[in-house]
């Protein structure tokens, strides 16, 4: 299972810059390097998340999309990452490393499925403390 694909690569970075990563002799997107990279992507994150987490999960959450965006293209820079590849990278294994710690939640249970929060907000108001009926000809 992925968590993202070529075309939210495309989307986040656009078909240029992947094609400045993965370009065939003929001038077309390599998809089997992307899809090298993805995979690579996959493993990493699942490396972290099968200690606390039921795999494959049910529902991914847009956050592994990002992360797995972040990681394949890492992995398609390989030995000349640009600085900005590189802190992704490191921030998505801080972000997995904070997951798999249990500091910070998916906002999925044990078993992949999406939580609901018993977290909501009620606002409720007494009514308005100044009004025209209130203030005696002071407005």
């Amino acid at each position: 299972m992925s968590y993202a694909n070529v075309t939210d690569l495309k989307k986040r970075y656009g078909e240029e810059e992947l094609l400045d990563l993965a370009r065939l002799s003929d001038g077309t997107l390599d998809e089997a390097k992307v899809d090298e990279a993805l995979e690579d992507a996959v493993q990493t994150i699942d490396s972290y998340l099968a200690g606390r987490y039921t795999l494959p999960l049910n529902n991914i959450p847009a956050v592994l999309v990002r992360h797995c965006c972040y990681l394949a293209r890492y992995f398609l820079e390989k030995n000349r990452p640009t600085d900005q590849a590189r802190q992704d990278y490191e921030d998505s294994i801080r972000f997995l490393e904070k997951v798999a710690s249990g500091t910070i939640t998916l906002g999925l249970s044990d078993s992949g499925e999406t939580v609901e929060s018993d977290n909501t907000v009620v606002m409720e108001s007494d009514g308005s403390v100044w009004g025209r009926e209130r203030a005696k000809g002071f407005i």
